[in-house]
Protein backbone atom coordinates (compact mmCIF):
# COMPACT_ATOMS: atom_id res chain seq x y z
CA UNK A 1 0.00 0.00 0.00
CA UNK A 2 1.52 3.25 -1.26
CA UNK A 3 2.21 6.11 1.98
CA UNK A 4 -0.35 8.60 1.36
CA UNK A 5 1.30 12.16 0.42
CA UNK A 6 2.25 14.48 3.08
CA UNK A 7 -0.23 17.92 2.94
CA UNK A 8 2.87 20.18 2.64
CA UNK A 9 6.04 19.22 0.80
CA UNK A 10 7.99 21.26 3.08
CA UNK A 11 6.96 21.92 6.54
CA UNK A 12 9.21 24.26 8.99
CA UNK A 13 8.52 24.16 13.23
CA UNK A 14 9.76 26.36 15.60
CA UNK A 15 13.83 25.93 13.75
CA UNK A 16 16.94 26.66 15.98
CA UNK A 17 20.34 26.69 14.48
CA UNK A 18 23.68 28.38 15.77
CA UNK A 19 27.39 28.19 14.32
CA UNK A 20 30.65 28.99 16.76
CA UNK A 21 33.13 30.83 15.28
CA UNK A 22 36.38 30.78 15.39
CA UNK A 23 36.78 33.18 18.02
CA UNK A 24 34.71 31.06 20.40
CA UNK A 25 31.45 33.02 19.34
CA UNK A 26 28.53 31.69 18.58
CA UNK A 27 26.14 33.25 16.04
CA UNK A 28 22.47 32.35 15.85
CA UNK A 29 21.90 31.50 12.19
CA UNK A 30 18.17 30.65 12.31
CA UNK A 31 15.89 31.91 15.54
CA UNK A 32 12.75 29.84 15.63
CA UNK A 33 11.68 30.14 12.56
CA UNK A 34 8.16 28.48 11.04
CA UNK A 35 7.48 27.83 7.52
CA UNK A 36 5.25 25.82 4.80
CA UNK A 37 5.47 25.08 1.21
CA UNK A 38 2.54 23.82 -0.74
CA UNK A 39 2.53 21.14 -3.56
CA UNK A 40 3.32 22.42 -6.72
CA UNK A 41 3.73 26.31 -5.90
CA UNK A 42 6.73 28.33 -5.43
CA UNK A 43 7.90 29.48 -2.27
CA UNK A 44 10.60 32.48 -2.02
CA UNK A 45 12.92 32.91 1.01
CA UNK A 46 13.38 36.71 0.96
CA UNK A 47 16.41 38.24 2.55
CA UNK A 48 19.35 39.87 2.75
CA UNK A 49 22.97 38.36 3.21
CA UNK A 50 23.25 36.70 7.00
CA UNK A 51 19.54 36.55 6.83
CA UNK A 52 19.31 32.75 7.40
CA UNK A 53 18.12 31.85 3.67
CA UNK A 54 20.79 29.42 2.87
CA UNK A 55 21.57 27.79 6.33
CA UNK A 56 17.52 27.52 5.95
CA UNK A 57 17.63 25.57 2.75
CA UNK A 58 21.12 23.23 4.24
CA UNK A 59 18.85 22.36 6.86
CA UNK A 60 16.14 21.18 4.26
CA UNK A 61 18.05 19.30 2.19
CA UNK A 62 19.69 17.32 5.29
CA UNK A 63 22.86 19.02 4.60
CA UNK A 64 23.42 20.39 8.30
CA UNK A 65 20.83 19.41 11.13
CA UNK A 66 18.90 21.71 13.55
CA UNK A 67 19.82 22.21 16.92
CA UNK A 68 15.59 22.13 17.93
CA UNK A 69 12.48 22.47 16.01
CA UNK A 70 11.58 20.12 13.29
CA UNK A 71 12.06 19.73 10.00
CA UNK A 72 9.33 17.28 7.66
CA UNK A 73 10.16 17.39 3.97
CA UNK A 74 7.93 15.02 1.19
CA UNK A 75 6.52 13.34 4.59
CA UNK A 76 9.89 12.26 5.81
CA UNK A 77 11.89 13.41 9.07
CA UNK A 78 14.91 15.50 7.76
CA UNK A 79 17.24 14.54 10.96
CA UNK A 80 16.36 11.09 11.36
CA UNK A 81 16.14 10.73 7.75
CA UNK A 82 18.81 12.82 5.38
CA UNK A 83 19.61 9.86 2.36
CA UNK A 84 16.04 9.37 2.42
CA UNK A 85 15.22 13.01 1.72
CA UNK A 86 18.05 13.49 -0.45
CA UNK A 87 17.44 10.85 -2.69
CA UNK A 88 14.47 12.54 -3.37
CA UNK A 89 14.86 16.30 -3.99
CA UNK A 90 17.50 18.33 -6.32
CA UNK A 91 19.39 21.06 -4.47
CA UNK A 92 21.51 23.22 -6.19
CA UNK A 93 23.64 25.67 -4.25
CA UNK A 94 25.31 28.93 -5.05
CA UNK A 95 28.72 27.49 -6.27
CA UNK A 96 27.06 24.70 -7.86
CA UNK A 97 29.69 21.75 -8.16
CA UNK A 98 30.35 21.82 -12.46
CA UNK A 99 33.42 20.57 -13.92
CA UNK A 100 34.53 23.40 -15.77
CA UNK A 101 36.98 21.33 -18.17
CA UNK A 102 34.42 19.04 -19.15
CA UNK A 103 31.80 20.08 -21.99
CA UNK A 104 27.99 20.68 -21.14
CA UNK A 105 27.53 17.26 -22.42
CA UNK A 106 29.73 15.78 -20.12
CA UNK A 107 28.71 17.24 -17.13
CA UNK A 108 25.10 16.01 -18.01
CA UNK A 109 26.60 12.80 -18.06
CA UNK A 110 27.93 12.70 -14.91
CA UNK A 111 25.04 13.62 -12.96
CA UNK A 112 22.83 11.13 -14.73
CA UNK A 113 25.78 8.42 -14.15
CA UNK A 114 25.40 9.63 -10.51
CA UNK A 115 22.12 9.16 -9.67
CA UNK A 116 21.92 6.06 -12.28
CA UNK A 117 19.77 7.94 -14.94
CA UNK A 118 20.01 5.62 -18.28
CA UNK A 119 19.06 4.16 -21.28
CA UNK A 120 15.51 5.79 -23.31
CA UNK A 121 15.07 7.81 -19.82
CA UNK A 122 17.85 9.92 -19.86
CA UNK A 123 17.61 10.53 -23.69
CA UNK A 124 13.64 11.72 -22.85
CA UNK A 125 15.53 13.76 -19.87
CA UNK A 126 18.56 15.25 -22.01
CA UNK A 127 16.29 16.33 -24.95
CA UNK A 128 13.50 17.89 -22.35
CA UNK A 129 16.39 19.74 -19.84
CA UNK A 130 18.39 20.86 -22.98
CA UNK A 131 15.38 22.55 -24.98
CA UNK A 132 14.09 24.46 -21.49
CA UNK A 133 17.75 25.63 -20.98
CA UNK A 134 18.69 26.60 -24.72
CA UNK A 135 21.92 24.74 -24.33
CA UNK A 136 21.43 22.25 -27.14
CA UNK A 137 23.81 24.01 -29.11
CA UNK A 138 26.22 24.44 -26.72
CA UNK A 139 26.74 20.98 -26.00
CA UNK A 140 30.46 20.34 -27.01
CA UNK A 141 31.95 23.52 -25.57
CA UNK A 142 33.77 23.65 -21.85
CA UNK A 143 31.23 24.45 -18.90
CA UNK A 144 34.63 26.59 -18.18
CA UNK A 145 33.79 28.79 -21.50
CA UNK A 146 30.15 29.56 -20.79
CA UNK A 147 29.02 32.87 -19.51
CA UNK A 148 27.64 33.43 -15.92
CA UNK A 149 24.28 32.78 -17.35
CA UNK A 150 24.56 29.77 -19.40
CA UNK A 151 26.68 27.89 -16.00
CA UNK A 152 23.48 28.56 -13.73
CA UNK A 153 21.22 27.15 -16.51
CA UNK A 154 23.48 24.33 -16.80
CA UNK A 155 23.23 23.81 -13.26
CA UNK A 156 20.27 23.85 -12.95
CA UNK A 157 19.96 20.86 -15.83
CA UNK A 158 22.72 18.93 -13.59
CA UNK A 159 20.62 19.10 -10.64
CA UNK A 160 16.86 17.84 -12.60
CA UNK A 161 18.68 14.73 -14.41
CA UNK A 162 17.15 12.94 -12.07
CA UNK A 163 13.73 14.55 -11.97
CA UNK A 164 13.09 15.51 -8.38
CA UNK A 165 10.48 15.72 -5.90
CA UNK A 166 11.19 18.33 -4.53
CA UNK A 167 13.35 21.59 -5.81
CA UNK A 168 15.92 23.63 -3.79
CA UNK A 169 17.67 26.69 -5.21
CA UNK A 170 19.90 28.43 -3.34
CA UNK A 171 20.13 32.40 -4.69
CA UNK A 172 20.17 30.87 -8.72
CA UNK A 173 20.22 34.28 -9.77
CA UNK A 174 23.58 36.03 -8.18
CA UNK A 175 25.90 37.63 -10.10
CA UNK A 176 23.79 37.19 -13.48
CA UNK A 177 22.60 39.93 -16.08
CA UNK A 178 18.82 40.99 -16.18
CA UNK A 179 18.61 39.07 -19.00
CA UNK A 180 20.40 35.59 -17.91
CA UNK A 181 17.86 35.96 -14.66
CA UNK A 182 14.57 36.68 -16.49
CA UNK A 183 15.52 33.47 -18.84
CA UNK A 184 16.45 31.07 -15.58
CA UNK A 185 12.88 32.35 -13.70
CA UNK A 186 10.85 31.76 -16.71
CA UNK A 187 12.21 28.14 -16.74
CA UNK A 188 11.70 27.48 -12.73
CA UNK A 189 8.23 28.99 -13.46
CA UNK A 190 7.38 26.78 -16.03
CA UNK A 191 8.42 23.64 -13.86
CA UNK A 192 6.08 24.37 -11.24
CA UNK A 193 3.61 25.48 -13.98
CA UNK A 194 3.39 22.48 -16.39
CA UNK A 195 5.49 19.78 -14.86
CA UNK A 196 3.83 20.31 -10.96
CA UNK A 197 7.35 20.73 -9.45
CA UNK A 198 7.84 22.12 -5.67
CA UNK A 199 10.15 25.06 -5.85
CA UNK A 200 11.78 26.35 -2.57
CA UNK A 201 14.19 29.37 -3.66
CA UNK A 202 16.35 31.54 -1.54
CA UNK A 203 16.87 35.27 -3.29
CA UNK A 204 17.88 38.69 -1.91
CA UNK A 205 16.59 40.46 -5.49
CA UNK A 206 13.60 41.80 -3.81
CA UNK A 207 11.36 41.94 -7.73
CA UNK A 208 12.08 37.93 -7.66
CA UNK A 209 9.24 37.23 -5.19
CA UNK A 210 6.90 39.47 -6.98
CA UNK A 211 5.98 36.51 -9.55
CA UNK A 212 6.28 33.59 -6.69
CA UNK A 213 3.10 32.04 -4.73
CA UNK A 214 4.51 32.32 -1.29
CA UNK A 215 6.84 34.56 0.31
CA UNK A 216 8.53 33.88 3.64
CA UNK A 217 10.51 37.08 4.69
CA UNK A 218 13.93 36.70 6.74
CA UNK A 219 16.14 38.69 9.07
CA UNK A 220 18.78 37.83 11.12
CA UNK A 221 17.49 34.36 11.52
CA UNK A 222 13.83 35.10 11.88
CA UNK A 223 10.64 35.04 9.77
CA UNK A 224 9.62 39.12 9.56
CA UNK A 225 6.46 37.85 7.96
CA UNK A 226 4.90 35.43 5.14
CA UNK A 227 2.13 35.27 2.96
CA UNK A 228 1.14 35.61 -0.95
CA UNK A 229 3.61 38.50 -2.45
CA UNK A 230 0.46 40.83 -2.20
CA UNK A 231 -0.25 40.41 1.59
CA UNK A 232 3.25 41.87 1.41
CA UNK A 233 3.11 44.48 -0.57
CA UNK A 234 -0.24 45.61 0.69
CA UNK A 235 1.64 46.65 4.09
CA UNK A 236 2.96 49.70 1.80
CA UNK A 237 -0.80 50.80 1.02
CA UNK A 238 -1.13 54.47 0.76
CA UNK A 239 2.41 55.16 1.74
CA UNK A 240 4.23 54.90 -1.79
CA UNK A 241 4.69 58.07 -4.02
CA UNK A 242 6.80 59.76 -6.51
CA UNK A 243 8.60 62.81 -6.00
CA UNK A 244 10.14 65.10 -8.03
CA UNK A 245 12.08 68.29 -7.75
CA UNK A 246 10.64 71.45 -8.73
CA UNK A 247 13.96 73.32 -8.60
CA UNK A 248 16.04 71.23 -10.60
CA UNK A 249 17.11 68.78 -8.68
CA UNK A 250 18.97 65.58 -9.96
CA UNK A 251 17.19 62.66 -8.94
CA UNK A 252 20.27 61.37 -7.60
CA UNK A 253 20.48 64.54 -5.03
CA UNK A 254 16.88 64.48 -4.19
CA UNK A 255 16.91 60.76 -3.15
CA UNK A 256 19.95 60.97 -1.05
CA UNK A 257 18.26 64.24 0.38
CA UNK A 258 14.85 62.28 1.40
CA UNK A 259 16.31 59.32 2.55
CA UNK A 260 17.69 61.07 5.30
CA UNK A 261 14.50 62.43 6.45
CA UNK A 262 13.06 61.08 9.54
CA UNK A 263 9.41 60.67 8.01
CA UNK A 264 10.79 58.15 4.83
CA UNK A 265 11.08 54.43 5.00
CA UNK A 266 12.58 53.80 2.04
CA UNK A 267 13.52 56.65 -1.18
CA UNK A 268 15.00 55.25 -4.71
CA UNK A 269 15.76 56.88 -7.74
CA UNK A 270 13.25 55.58 -10.66
CA UNK A 271 13.06 57.21 -14.32
CA UNK A 272 14.10 60.22 -13.13
CA UNK A 273 12.36 60.83 -10.23
CA UNK A 274 11.98 59.29 -6.67
CA UNK A 275 10.44 56.42 -5.37
CA UNK A 276 9.48 57.32 -1.65
CA UNK A 277 7.64 55.01 1.01
CA UNK A 278 6.35 57.16 3.80
CA UNK A 279 6.26 55.97 7.30
CA UNK A 280 2.68 56.40 7.39
CA UNK A 281 -0.29 57.18 5.10
CA UNK A 282 0.16 59.89 2.88
CA UNK A 283 3.13 61.67 1.64
CA UNK A 284 6.08 62.37 4.34
CA UNK A 285 5.55 64.70 6.97
CA UNK A 286 7.26 68.26 7.70
CA UNK A 287 10.30 69.59 6.17
CA UNK A 288 10.46 66.80 3.20
CA UNK A 289 8.90 69.00 0.67
CA UNK A 290 11.61 72.31 1.68
CA UNK A 291 13.08 73.38 -1.77
CA UNK A 292 10.17 72.42 -3.83
CA UNK A 293 9.36 68.32 -4.33
CA UNK A 294 5.54 67.29 -5.65
CA UNK A 295 4.50 63.84 -4.16
CA UNK A 296 2.02 61.52 -6.56
CA UNK A 297 0.94 58.19 -5.77
CA UNK A 298 1.38 55.34 -6.53
CA UNK A 299 0.75 51.72 -6.36
CA UNK A 300 3.08 49.68 -3.98
CA UNK A 301 4.86 46.74 -4.88
CA UNK A 302 6.79 44.26 -2.83
CA UNK A 303 9.50 46.03 -2.39
CA UNK A 304 8.10 48.70 -0.69
CA UNK A 305 6.18 46.40 1.43
CA UNK A 306 9.78 44.73 2.48
CA UNK A 307 11.32 48.06 3.39
CA UNK A 308 8.14 48.39 5.42
CA UNK A 309 8.51 45.17 7.63
CA UNK A 310 12.74 45.90 7.13
CA UNK A 311 12.86 48.99 8.76
CA UNK A 312 11.07 48.33 11.45
CA UNK A 313 13.01 45.52 12.54
CA UNK A 314 16.75 47.44 12.18
CA UNK A 315 15.09 50.90 13.20
CA UNK A 316 16.99 54.05 12.03
CA UNK A 317 19.96 53.72 10.30
CA UNK A 318 20.75 57.03 8.17
CA UNK A 319 24.53 57.50 7.22
CA UNK A 320 25.41 60.85 7.39
CA UNK A 321 27.30 62.35 4.44
CA UNK A 322 31.49 62.22 3.60
CA UNK A 323 32.67 65.55 3.63
CA UNK A 324 36.56 65.13 1.79
CA UNK A 325 39.67 66.63 3.43
CA UNK A 326 40.91 67.21 0.53
CA UNK A 327 38.62 67.43 -2.98
CA UNK A 328 40.16 66.47 -6.16
CA UNK A 329 41.51 69.59 -8.44
CA UNK A 330 40.67 70.05 -12.15
CA UNK A 331 37.65 71.82 -14.12
CA UNK A 332 34.68 70.13 -13.29
CA UNK A 333 34.20 69.25 -17.10
CA UNK A 334 37.54 68.23 -17.87
CA UNK A 335 37.93 64.38 -18.88
CA UNK A 336 38.64 62.14 -15.86
CA UNK A 337 39.24 59.40 -18.15
CA UNK A 338 39.37 59.12 -21.66
CA UNK A 339 39.05 55.65 -23.75
CA UNK A 340 39.58 55.63 -27.60
CA UNK A 341 39.47 52.69 -29.66
CA UNK A 342 40.14 50.30 -26.98
CA UNK A 343 40.76 46.54 -27.47
CA UNK A 344 41.90 43.89 -25.49
CA UNK A 345 42.78 40.49 -26.67
CA UNK A 346 42.97 37.06 -25.54
CA UNK A 347 44.87 34.52 -27.97
CA UNK A 348 42.47 34.63 -31.10
CA UNK A 349 39.55 36.21 -29.13
CA UNK A 350 38.16 39.90 -28.97
CA UNK A 351 36.95 40.41 -25.47
CA UNK A 352 36.33 44.02 -25.88
CA UNK A 353 36.17 45.69 -29.23
CA UNK A 354 36.89 49.08 -30.18
CA UNK A 355 35.25 50.86 -27.57
CA UNK A 356 35.17 54.20 -26.67
CA UNK A 357 34.16 56.57 -24.20
CA UNK A 358 34.62 59.38 -21.81
CA UNK A 359 33.82 60.46 -18.48
CA UNK A 360 34.30 63.72 -16.84
CA UNK A 361 35.25 64.76 -13.69
CA UNK A 362 32.42 64.12 -10.34
CA UNK A 363 30.65 61.96 -13.44
CA UNK A 364 29.34 58.36 -12.08
CA UNK A 365 29.36 56.06 -14.90
CA UNK A 366 27.40 52.90 -15.10
CA UNK A 367 29.58 49.97 -17.25
CA UNK A 368 26.57 47.75 -17.85
CA UNK A 369 26.02 44.41 -20.02
CA UNK A 370 25.40 40.71 -19.62
CA UNK A 371 27.83 38.04 -18.02
CA UNK A 372 30.72 38.06 -20.72
CA UNK A 373 30.07 41.17 -22.56
CA UNK A 374 33.34 42.61 -21.90
CA UNK A 375 32.52 44.68 -19.26
CA UNK A 376 35.03 43.57 -16.22
CA UNK A 377 37.88 43.43 -19.14
CA UNK A 378 37.31 47.30 -19.93
CA UNK A 379 37.25 47.64 -15.57
CA UNK A 380 40.50 45.84 -15.22
CA UNK A 381 42.13 47.71 -17.81
CA UNK A 382 40.87 51.41 -16.48
CA UNK A 383 42.00 50.18 -13.02
CA UNK A 384 45.41 49.00 -14.40
CA UNK A 385 45.23 45.48 -13.95
CA UNK A 386 45.60 44.11 -16.98
CA UNK A 387 47.06 46.32 -20.20
CA UNK A 388 45.29 47.36 -23.22
CA UNK A 389 46.10 45.24 -26.55
CA UNK A 390 45.23 48.57 -28.75
CA UNK A 391 43.48 51.66 -28.13
CA UNK A 392 44.47 55.12 -26.07
CA UNK A 393 43.12 54.70 -22.27
CA UNK A 394 44.40 57.78 -19.90
CA UNK A 395 43.17 58.07 -16.42
CA UNK A 396 43.28 60.59 -14.16
CA UNK A 397 45.41 62.25 -16.85
CA UNK A 398 48.28 59.63 -17.15
CA UNK A 399 48.42 57.10 -20.08
CA UNK A 400 47.54 53.58 -18.76
CA UNK A 401 49.96 51.38 -21.44
CA UNK A 402 53.00 53.70 -20.77
CA UNK A 403 52.54 54.82 -17.24
CA UNK A 404 50.28 52.55 -15.08
CA UNK A 405 51.86 52.94 -11.67
CA UNK A 406 51.36 56.59 -11.91
CA UNK A 407 47.74 56.34 -12.95
CA UNK A 408 47.12 53.64 -9.66
CA UNK A 409 48.10 56.23 -7.16
CA UNK A 410 45.07 58.32 -8.16
CA UNK A 411 42.56 55.30 -7.79
CA UNK A 412 40.96 53.93 -5.66
CA UNK A 413 39.16 50.48 -5.43
CA UNK A 414 36.07 48.69 -4.29
CA UNK A 415 35.84 44.94 -4.70
CA UNK A 416 32.37 42.87 -5.35
CA UNK A 417 33.92 40.69 -2.08
CA UNK A 418 35.43 44.16 -0.58
CA UNK A 419 39.82 42.32 -0.69
CA UNK A 420 39.64 43.14 3.24
CA UNK A 421 41.39 40.54 5.63
CA UNK A 422 39.30 38.99 7.62
CA UNK A 423 41.91 38.10 10.58
CA UNK A 424 42.79 41.45 10.73
CA UNK A 425 40.40 44.08 12.67
CA UNK A 426 39.15 47.39 11.74
CA UNK A 427 41.91 49.17 12.69
CA UNK A 428 44.99 46.80 11.51
CA UNK A 429 43.21 46.82 7.90
CA UNK A 430 43.25 50.51 7.64
CA UNK A 431 46.87 50.44 8.89
CA UNK A 432 47.67 47.98 6.29
CA UNK A 433 45.85 49.65 3.27
CA UNK A 434 47.21 53.11 4.30
CA UNK A 435 50.78 51.46 4.16
CA UNK A 436 50.06 50.08 0.92
CA UNK A 437 49.55 53.51 -0.30
CA UNK A 438 52.41 55.12 0.71
CA UNK A 439 51.14 56.74 3.64
CA UNK A 440 52.84 57.55 6.79
CA UNK A 441 53.58 58.49 10.01
CA UNK A 442 51.43 61.64 10.81
CA UNK A 443 49.59 61.33 7.62
CA UNK A 444 48.53 58.02 7.51
CA UNK A 445 47.37 58.65 11.50
CA UNK A 446 44.90 61.74 10.27
CA UNK A 447 43.71 59.52 7.38
CA UNK A 448 42.82 56.69 9.87
CA UNK A 449 41.08 58.94 11.79
CA UNK A 450 39.33 60.77 9.23
CA UNK A 451 38.14 57.34 7.72
CA UNK A 452 36.96 55.67 11.16
CA UNK A 453 34.79 59.17 11.93
CA UNK A 454 33.53 59.46 8.24
CA UNK A 455 32.43 55.81 8.11
CA UNK A 456 31.40 55.38 12.05
CA UNK A 457 33.84 52.64 12.67
CA UNK A 458 35.24 53.88 16.25
CA UNK A 459 32.91 51.27 17.85
CA UNK A 460 33.86 48.28 16.07
CA UNK A 461 37.48 49.59 15.18
CA UNK A 462 39.04 46.17 17.21
CA UNK A 463 36.89 43.74 15.61
CA UNK A 464 37.87 41.06 12.68
CA UNK A 465 36.78 42.53 9.68
CA UNK A 466 35.63 38.69 8.97
CA UNK A 467 32.83 39.72 11.96
CA UNK A 468 31.66 42.89 10.60
CA UNK A 469 28.28 43.12 9.43
CA UNK A 470 27.55 42.94 5.96
CA UNK A 471 27.14 46.89 5.40
CA UNK A 472 30.22 47.56 8.24
CA UNK A 473 32.29 45.72 5.87
CA UNK A 474 31.23 47.90 2.85
CA UNK A 475 31.63 50.93 4.76
CA UNK A 476 35.32 49.79 6.05
CA UNK A 477 36.22 48.73 2.45
CA UNK A 478 35.06 52.48 1.24
CA UNK A 479 37.01 53.54 3.27
CA UNK A 480 40.27 51.58 2.64
CA UNK A 481 39.94 53.06 -0.92
CA UNK A 482 39.77 56.34 0.10
CA UNK A 483 42.80 56.60 2.27
CA UNK A 484 44.77 57.91 -0.24
CA UNK A 485 42.47 60.38 -1.42
CA UNK A 486 41.86 59.41 -4.75
CA UNK A 487 40.64 61.08 -7.72
CA UNK A 488 38.96 58.48 -9.47
CA UNK A 489 36.49 55.78 -7.60
CA UNK A 490 36.03 52.47 -9.45
CA UNK A 491 33.30 50.30 -7.63
CA UNK A 492 32.58 46.66 -8.82
CA UNK A 493 30.09 44.86 -7.97
CA UNK A 494 30.22 46.78 -4.66
CA UNK A 495 26.90 46.02 -3.55
CA UNK A 496 26.08 43.11 -4.61
CA UNK A 497 24.61 40.85 -1.28
CA UNK A 498 24.20 43.88 0.76
CA UNK A 499 20.93 44.36 2.68
CA UNK A 500 19.05 47.30 0.72
CA UNK A 501 19.50 49.72 3.75
CA UNK A 502 23.01 49.13 3.36
CA UNK A 503 22.25 49.75 -0.67
CA UNK A 504 21.07 53.32 0.05
CA UNK A 505 23.57 53.89 2.43
CA UNK A 506 26.35 53.08 0.40
CA UNK A 507 24.69 55.58 -2.42
CA UNK A 508 24.44 58.28 -0.35
CA UNK A 509 27.88 58.01 0.04
CA UNK A 510 28.71 58.13 -3.90
CA UNK A 511 26.45 60.97 -3.87
CA UNK A 512 28.34 63.17 -1.43
CA UNK A 513 31.60 61.55 -2.80
CA UNK A 514 30.19 62.86 -6.78
CA UNK A 515 29.39 66.34 -5.47
CA UNK A 516 32.81 66.90 -3.72
CA UNK A 517 34.39 65.91 -7.48
CA UNK A 518 35.73 62.57 -6.98
CA UNK A 519 34.79 60.51 -10.70
CA UNK A 520 32.81 57.23 -9.70
CA UNK A 521 32.75 54.71 -12.36
CA UNK A 522 30.72 51.55 -11.06
CA UNK A 523 29.99 47.99 -12.58
CA UNK A 524 26.35 46.72 -11.63
CA UNK A 525 23.95 43.99 -11.82
CA UNK A 526 21.24 46.12 -9.91
CA UNK A 527 19.24 47.69 -12.72
CA UNK A 528 17.68 49.97 -10.90
CA UNK A 529 21.62 51.21 -9.35
CA UNK A 530 22.16 52.92 -13.05
CA UNK A 531 19.84 55.53 -12.57
CA UNK A 532 22.05 57.21 -9.79
CA UNK A 533 24.68 57.13 -12.92
CA UNK A 534 25.15 60.30 -15.02
CA UNK A 535 25.58 57.96 -17.68
CA UNK A 536 26.24 54.76 -18.68
CA UNK A 537 27.32 52.67 -21.27
CA UNK A 538 25.85 49.30 -22.36
CA UNK A 539 27.68 46.52 -23.74
CA UNK A 540 27.52 43.08 -25.09
CA UNK A 541 30.26 40.74 -27.15
CA UNK A 542 32.92 43.28 -26.79
CA UNK A 543 31.11 46.46 -28.05
CA UNK A 544 29.51 49.40 -27.42
CA UNK A 545 25.70 49.26 -27.58
CA UNK A 546 24.49 52.22 -26.54
CA UNK A 547 25.57 54.87 -24.15
CA UNK A 548 24.24 58.21 -22.19
CA UNK A 549 21.88 59.19 -19.59
CA UNK A 550 19.59 56.86 -17.88
CA UNK A 551 16.52 58.95 -19.41
CA UNK A 552 18.54 58.21 -22.98
CA UNK A 553 18.84 54.28 -22.18
CA UNK A 554 15.60 54.01 -20.92
CA UNK A 555 14.33 55.63 -24.54
CA UNK A 556 15.24 52.17 -26.15
CA UNK A 557 12.58 50.41 -24.20
CA UNK A 558 8.61 50.78 -24.91
CA UNK A 559 5.61 51.86 -22.40
CA UNK A 560 3.92 48.81 -21.57
CA UNK A 561 0.25 48.76 -19.84
CA UNK A 562 1.09 52.29 -19.13
CA UNK A 563 3.58 51.34 -17.26
CA UNK A 564 7.12 53.59 -17.54
CA UNK A 565 10.04 51.84 -19.17
CA UNK A 566 12.48 50.88 -15.85
CA UNK A 567 16.67 50.58 -16.84
CA UNK A 568 16.22 46.93 -17.04
CA UNK A 569 13.30 47.16 -19.79
CA UNK A 570 15.90 48.87 -21.69
CA UNK A 571 18.45 47.06 -20.87
CA UNK A 572 17.20 44.08 -21.84
CA UNK A 573 16.04 45.36 -24.95
CA UNK A 574 18.83 46.97 -26.03
CA UNK A 575 20.91 43.75 -25.54
CA UNK A 576 18.08 41.41 -27.02
CA UNK A 577 17.76 44.07 -30.36
CA UNK A 578 21.74 43.83 -30.76
CA UNK A 579 21.77 39.71 -30.84
CA UNK A 580 18.59 39.75 -32.90
CA UNK A 581 20.57 41.84 -35.51
CA UNK A 582 23.78 39.86 -35.24
CA UNK A 583 21.61 36.73 -35.88
CA UNK A 584 20.44 37.98 -39.21
CA UNK A 585 23.62 39.52 -40.30
CA UNK A 586 24.93 35.74 -39.75
CA UNK A 587 22.33 34.46 -42.29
Amino acid sequence: MTAPEPPHPVEARQVHKTFSRKTGEVVKALDGVSFEARRQTLTALVGPDGAGKTTLLRLLAGLVTADDGRIQVLGLDVSATPQAVQDRIGYMPQRFGLYEDLTVQQNLDLYADLHDVAGKRRETIYRQLLEMTALARFTRRLAGALSGGMKQKLGLACTLVRSPDLLLLDEPTVGVDPLSRRELWEIVRRLVRDQGLTVVVSTSYLDEAEFCDHAVVLHQGRVLAEGMPEEITARAKDRVFLASSTAGATARSLQARLFRHEGVVDAVPEAGKVRVVAGASGPPGAGADDGGISFEPVSPRFEDGFMVLFRAAVGERHASAIELDHRPSGETDAPSVEVRDLVRTFGDFTAVNHVSFVVRRGEIYGLLGPNGAGKSTTFRMLCGLIPASGGTLRVAGADLRTSRAEARTRLGYVAQKFSLYGDLSVDENLDFFASAYGLRGTQKRARIAWAKEQFELGPLASLPSSQLPGGYKQRLAMAAALLHEPDILFLDEATSGADPLARREFWGRITALSEQGVTVIVTTHFMEEAEYCDRVIIMDSGRNLAEGSPAEIRAHATTRNGRQPTMEDAFIAIVEKSRGDAREEAR
